[in-house]
């Protein structure tokens, strides 16, 4: 059966209350569904051309269905007279994914009907999914979309708690050893955190929409419990803020040291040219091919010369010595 509504475009089609509670529904079963027999989700996979038709099919406003079928959205919040409208982003927590690539997921929701739509299976709505079959799940529309949200939250947290452990880490090697590929794992967390504060800071903005909206989907208890899913994503993207603070932080100490590694280097060849100039000055003028070289008739003079030469380093090492430059 899974495989049979997984052709048609459509991923989940469950109940959520009623007698039948848990239970996926036919094409057949979906044509003859009535609000009597319970809320009833829909959770479709947008690029399907039978999905597609549906949602086209459905009933539903102009804005509501292009929002939908949307193949890019923006996190934001609708409400209309029947429902809301949310387009929400998730961690991608798929096999060879980057979790920083967000999945969308967009959910029109009513009294007896949920509606959502997706690309890419999110793990959030997998394990809402898996609740409502064993009968845990959500039994309205708005605790559905608290589940939803909720569980969109705590694997942001989870996430940038990975963040943390790995700029940590990031920030001991700086301490303790300089590698190639440093600055390019502290570039790539940079890039995360950029990626993901793009879809975070509208996603924050929604829910903050979702609780000025006056939707009658929404009790008292429900603003109360979303007012504290909004607080925790706040909290998620100041820590999203500190890590990309602190990466910058990390960088320019790696590059610090970087640098004073190459002024080392490139002082101590200072210092080896400063010893040899003179010792060169000195080769190249006894080495002229003319007359009157100094001692050029004498058995010791090339030895005497050595000897000067070597006096002469020793000179100059304390003379290095003496003005701290060694």
């Amino acid at each position: 059966m899974e495989f049979l509504i997984m052709n048609n475009g459509f991923i989940y089609s469950l109940l959520l209350t009623g007698p039948n509670a848990g239970q996926s529904l036919t094409a057949e079963q979906i044509a003859l569904w009535q609000p009597a027999d319970g809320l009833l989700w829909l959770h479709l996979r947008y690029r399907e051309p039978k999905a597609r038709k549906w949602i086209l099919n459905s009933g539903l406003q102009r804005v509501e269905m292009d929002t939908l079928l949307a193949t890019d959205t923006r996190p934001r919040v609708l409400s209309s007279d029947k429902g809301i409208l949310l387009a929400l982003r998730g961690v991608n927590l798929n096999p060879n994914s980057d979790p920083e690539d967000m999945v969308a997921v967009r959910i029109y929701a009513e009294e007896h009907k949920i509606i959502s739509t997706c690309e890419r299976q999110l793990q959030s709505v997998i394990d809402v999914a898996d609740a409502i079959k064993q009968g845990k799940g959500p039994v309205d529309s708005a605790a559905f979309i608290m589940a939803i949200c909720e569980r969109l939250t705590q694997r942001k947290v989870e996430f940038i708690g990975k963040l943390e452990e790995q700029l940590d880490e990031l920030e001991e090697r700086v301490v303790t050893q300089v590698n190639k590929t440093l600055r390019t794992d502290i570039a790539e967390l940079r890039r995360q955190t950029v990626v993901l504060r793009r879809y975070l800071a509208p996603q924050r903005e929604a829910f903050s929409r979702m609780l000025q909206e006056a939707s009658e989907l929404f009790d008292d208890n429900d603003k109360v419990r979303l007012r504290e899913i909004h607080e925790t994503l706040i909290r998620v993207i100041e820590d999203l803020d500190a890590i990309r603070d602190r990466a910058s932080v990390t960088q320019e100490e790696l590059q610090s040291q970087q640098s004073e590694q190459v002024n080392q280097r490139l002082y101590f060849l200072s210092l080896i040219s400063a010893v040899f100039l003179p010792l060169g000055f000195l080769t190249g003028l006894l080495g002229v091919n003319i007359g009157g070289i100094p001692g050029a008739e004498s058995n010791w003079a090339f030895a005497a010369f050595c000897g000067g030469l070597f006096a002469l380093i020793g000179l100059q090492m304390y003379l290095f010595y003496r003005l701290k430059w060694l």
